[in-house]
């Protein structure tokens, strides 16, 4: 394997032996819900020693509905999540899914993510590349996990080697995903960090967040021990105070009350991995 690469967010050092969580709400909502979900993990993140990068997207434009909530915008999702990471001093992370987003957002955001399905998108990656700012790229559904290499070179091209691969299952056929732990194994061989997006692996397409039947969580465990065993380098979970309330994604985010349970053992597998690999 690679030598891993080695980004530093703030003061975590994303591809260390140390496990990290990118979590948060799906979509930006009111300053009750993001304020007491910051908090929480904040404590959580303190508890059981794993860094933590705070992620809510102030926009979501790949809704199935125009009825579907997209989040507060631009200018008042990045006044959001500024002051989160004033209040509760954590790195921030939110999608971009234009160039002329590009700006403003890297004013505030510590990671750029571009989405999954956005991923080839060359403008978009190129404008935030050229930020000097850690770009997230999110393994588009479409796309073989060893072509993730495509896009990460049209980064390190401008000249920024600030680059995290991430995870989210491959395609949408029969509205589902499927996550092959081969690519791990492929995103890994790349030499950037890699992070496993464990709640979005088990939504279920076309059928409206609210749904129960929109999220599969009963192979959350599974899916996010097998990831984690297969040696990436983060784990992106997105949580909520109330999930069966949040606005995005409500039958797939983890409730903030399971956190802790679910994390522990990712965090004990990452050590026995890391040691495996080290010896």
């Amino acid at each position: 394997m690679p030598e891993k690469t080695i980004v530093d967010v703030g003061n975590i050092r994303c591809g260390s032996e140390t496990l990290f969580l990118i979590s948060g709400p799906c979509v930006i909502e009111n300053k009750s819900v993001m304020f007491k979900t910051a908090e929480t993990l904040k404590k959580l993140s303190e508890k059981l020693q794993i860094p933590l990068i705070f992620k809510s997207s102030f926009q979501k434009d790949n809704r199935s509905s125009l009825d579907n909530y997209m989040g507060p915008g631009l200018d008042e999702g990045l006044k959001m999540l500024g002051e989160i990471r004033h209040e509760f001093d954590l790195p921030v992370l939110s999608d971009v899914h234009y160039p002329e987003q590009i700006d403003a957002a890297a004013e505030v955001l510590d990671i750029l993510q571009i989405p999954a399905y956005l991923c080839m998108q060359t403008s978009l990656v190129v404008a935030a590349a050229k930020t000097g700012k850690v770009v997230n790229l999110k393994h588009g559904q479409f796309l073989a996990p060893e072509n993730m290499d495509k896009p990460a070179q049209k980064i390190k091209d401008t000249g920024n080697s600030n680059i995290i691969l991430t995870e989210r299952g491959y395609t949408f056929g029969y509205n589902d995903l499927v996550v092959d732990p081969r690519s791990f194994y492929h995103m890994n061989q790349t030499g950037y960090p890699v992070v496993f997006d464990i709640t979005h692996s088990i939504r279920k397409y076309g059928i409206p967040s609210a749904d129960p039947r929109g999220g599969a969580r009963q192979f959350l465990p599974t899916l996010a021990r097998a990831g984690v065993a297969s040696g990436v380098d983060g784990v992106f979970i997105e949580a909520h105070p109330e999930p069966a309330q949040a606005l995005c994604d409500a039958a797939s985010q983890m409730p903030l009350s399971g956190m802790e349970d679910f994390l522990q053992p990712l965090i004990d597998i990452h050590k026995l991995e890391v040691s495996y690999r080290t010896e």
